[in-house]
Formats: C-alpha cells, sequence, structure tokens
C-alpha cells in the first residue's frame, strides 16, 4: 500500500502544471551575448518570459579594465517583463554584463556575459572579474582525467590486452567496477567542472548558481560546446557498457571504447591547441594522441595492477608481456607528442624555467622521466623474468606495478593544472617586406 501511495503520489506530482513555479527565463539581451557592435549602445535590455523585479543594482556592466559604464539605475518596462539599463558613451572595447532578478516565485535568476564595440568580446569564462581555475577545479579535472583513463584505458585492455582469453567471473566483476567508476566520474566530474567554472564567470557562490542562466557558457564557448557533446556521449558510453554486462556480450563493449576514444577529441578541440593564437590541426592531433597514449598507459596500469594481478594468477604473466609490449608503443606515441607540443608552446627554451606554463611543464617532465624508468625496468628486467617463469615475486611484482600506477596518476594531476595554465604568448611575425629592383 505504500509503495502504491508512493507511486500515486508521484504521478500527480508529474501531472500538477508547473508553469505557475517556474523561475524567468531570459529570451533576449540587446546587446546579445558574444555580439560584435559597430557601434556604442545607449542600454543594455534584457527581456524575460515572465514579471521578474529588478533592483537599482540588478544590472551591471564593466569594460575590460573593471570601469562601471552603467549611467543610472536599472528599472523594468513591458509590465515588469523588460529590464533596462542606461550606458555611458563607451569607447571601443569588450564588455561584461552581469545581472540579477527576482522571478515571481521568489527564486533569484543571474546570468553574465560579454559583447564587445568594435572588437570580438572574450568568452564568458573569461569575462571581467572571472579568477580562473580554483584549487577546487583542479582537484574535480584531475579526478576527470583519471575517471578517462579508467574507462578508456580500461576498456583498451580488456580489449586489447585480454582478447581471446578465457576470463574468471571474479576478473570480469572487477573490470566493469573499475570501467563503472571510470564513466560515472568523467560524467559527474564534467558537470562539476562546468558547474565551477560557471561559478567563477558568475562570481557567485555555488548556492545561488542553480537558477542562473548559463546558456552563454553552455552554447557561446567551446568549452561549453564539449561539456555537452561529451556529457551526453559519456551516458551512451555508461548504456553501452551496462547492457554488456547485463547480457554478458563483450561485443558492445567496442561501440562503448570507439565512442570513448571520439569524445576524447572534444579535450583537444576545446583546449589551448584549438583555440590559442598560431593553434593548427597538428597541434589538436597532437594533443589528442598525447591524451589517448597516456589515458591507454595509465588505464592499463590500474587494470593489470587492481585486476588481473589479485583475481587471475594465470593470466598474469601473459597479460604482462602483452602489456609491456603495447605500453612501449603508447610511451613512444606520449613522449613525441608532448615533445611536439613542448616546442609549439614554448618560443624560448627559457621559458621552461621563467613562465609558469613551463615551470609545471618540467614538474610534469620529471614525473614522467620517473614513470618510464619504472617502466622500462617492467619492460625489459620484469617481463623477461616472467617469461622464464622464475627471479621474480608476485607480490614485488604487483607493488612495483602500484608504484607506477600511483606516479602514472600523479601525473595526471599536474596535467590538470597544465590544461588551464596559459602558454607564453608567442611573438608577433613581422610581415615581410617586398624588394623592389632598380633596373
Amino acid at each position: 500500500m505504500r509503495a502504491k501511495a508512493l507511486m500515486a503520489a508521484i504521478l500527480v506530482a508529474l501531472g500538477l502544471p508547473t508553469s505557475a513555479l517556474a523561475h524567468a527565463v531570459l529570451l533576449e539581451g540587446v546587446p546579445t551575448y558574444g555580439a560584435t557592435l559597430a557601434k556604442a549602445p545607449r542600454s543594455v535590455q534584457l527581456q524575460f518570459d515572465q514579471t521578474v523585479d529588478a533592483f537599482p543594482d540588478a544590472v551591471d556592466v564593466r569594460s575590460s579594465s573593471g570601469k562601471v559604464v552603467t549611467a543610472g539605475p536599472a528599472h523594468t518596462t513591458d509590465s515588469g517583463r523588460r529590464v533596462i539599463v542606461p550606458l555611458h558613451r563607451v569607447p571601443k572595447g569588450a564588455y561584461t554584463v552581469r545581472w540579477q532578478v527576482t522571478s515571481n516565485e521568489g527564486h533569484i535568476v543571474s546570468g553574465v556575459y560579454t559583447f564587445g564595440v568594435r572588437v570580438k568580446p572574450p568568452p564568458p569564462t573569461e569575462a571581467y572579474g572571472a579568477r580562473g581555475p580554483t584549487k577546487l577545479e583542479y582537484v574535480a579535472k584531475w579526478g576527470y582525467f583519471v575517471g578517462l583513463a579508467l574507462l578508456v584505458g580500461g576498456l583498451a585492455f580488456r580489449l586489447l590486452v585480454l582478447r581471446g582469453r578465457a576470463l574468471p567471473p571474479a576478473l570480469e566483476r572487477r573490470f566493469y567496477w573499475v570501467v563503472g567508476v571510470g564513466v560515472v566520474g568523467s560524467i559527474e566530474l564534467g558537470i562539476l567542472v562546468f558547474i565551477l567554472r560557471a561559478a567563477d564567470a558568475f562570481q557567485l557562490p555555488l548556492g545561488q548558481l542553480i537558477y542562473g542562466d548559463l546558456s552563454p557558457l553552455a552554447r557561446g564557448t567551446r568549452f561549453g560546446t564539449a561539456f555537452i557533446a561529451m556529457t551526453l556521449g559519456f551516458s551512451v558510453v555508461a548504456a553501452f557498457l551496462f547492457l554488456a554486462w547485463l547480457t554478458d556480450r563483450t561485443i558492445l563493449l567496442w561501440p562503448a571504447f570507439f565512442l570513448g576514444l571520439a569524445l576524447c577529441s572534444g579535450l583537444s578541440l576545446s583546449g589551448h591547441d584549438a583555440v590559442d593564437v598560431g593553434s593548427s590541426w597538428t597541434s589538436e592531433l597532437a594533443d589528442y594522441v598525447h591524451l589517448v597514449a597516456a589515458s591507454f598507459w595509465v588505464g592499463g596500469l590500474v587494470m593489470l595492477a587492481f585486476v588481473v594481478w589479485p583475481t587471475s594468477p594465470s593470466l598474469r604473466r601473459d597479460a604482462f608481456h602483452r602489456f609491456s609490449q603495447l605500453a612501449a608503443v603508447l610511451v613512444g606515441a606520449m613522449v613525441l607528442a608532448g615533445a611536439y607540443l613542448a616546442y609549439d608552446r614554448l618560443p624560448k627554451v627559457s621559458d621552461l624555467w621563467q613562465e609558469r606554463y613551463g615551470q609545471v611543464l618540467l614538474i610534469k617532465s620529471s614525473l614522467v622521466v620517473l614513470a618510464l624508468s619504472w617502466g622500462a625496468l617492467h619492460h625489459f628486467v620484469v617481463a623477461p623474468a616472467l617469461e622464464r617463469g622464475r627471479g621474480v615475486g608476485s607480490r614485488a611484482v604487483a607493488r612495483s606495478l602500484r608504484g607506477e600506477s600511483a606516479v602514472a596518476i600523479a601525473i595526471l594531476l599536474v596535467v590538470a593544472v597544465l590544461v588551464d595554465a596559459n602558454p607564453p604568448a608567442k611573438p608577433a611575425q613581422r610581415p615581410t617586406q617586398a624588394v623592389v629592383t632598380h633596373k
């Protein structure tokens, strides 16, 4: 009876009209977000779908240097559906609009966007007042990269390294746990990173961001577009994983794997190698190769150390040998792509120790050298010993694999910091002068 009553209550709640409880939605902003205007506007106007209350300071408009350019208090027209704030005569430049109004139901709705007068405005994530990534965002992004490695690297290990092998049920269960954690982490932590970036752009605490207008971030930036595509895509990957586990059909892991590979490109297409001046398809491709190779390597290490080794002694030697061969290729691709990116992003060698980006890159490179040395020990010493069937204890190998996995995961933490660090600006190329010869 209680279950039926609960179900009835849910159905009634779903059937009730919700329009009376809906918060206000911004229909149009004039100037609109991302607009590049030929001449200066005289005001900023915000049109909502319902009546709103606006305080005199409800709309804040500032130049790129932080100067307030509003010429008077905000007021409402059109039966309270339009909010208008007059502007001073604004010169050429980029401008940030932050607004807050109160809906009929009492919720505070807010938003932020940018526009430019005879210049292209920055994305909302770089609006005036935005401080950039916080420590919490770095941690969330680190967890996101770990989840991506567990998902894509775990699937690659299962399909490429353990292919054609009869796997014990304990190994299969642990495999699905690892990739399940990876896909859930990729979805949930991706959402958290987006919310933290929005909170920084809005300059609001997280508690007041519930009714924020996120459309300028979601549709007006590469970061937002990639976030939406990757979140929806990883939801499909999760569905394939669930069906593969439910039906015990390994073939369903292949579409999950290929879709995960495709979604990794979202990070490369929305990062510095895609949007910075001087970026090209080669830098985007190198960044993608670097990310995929690192994900395969880190995820494979975790699978070998925490899935195969504890659950299937009979598969240890074969899995170690196969992964060692694959890891050599992955490491080569990762190092070559990383070297090209360092060359492309750092105009001068001195940028390595003089610029923040170069300093973080040095820390990452030091950890990579440590991990590669560890991997070389496994490849040239441990793998041959396991092939001979003697000379190496299973517990010692397990501890060594876990140690290499810990270093690899630490590298992802540095990567989380590195992706949000701005590379040094490249020197402007001087225009070539035509040489005129006189006859």
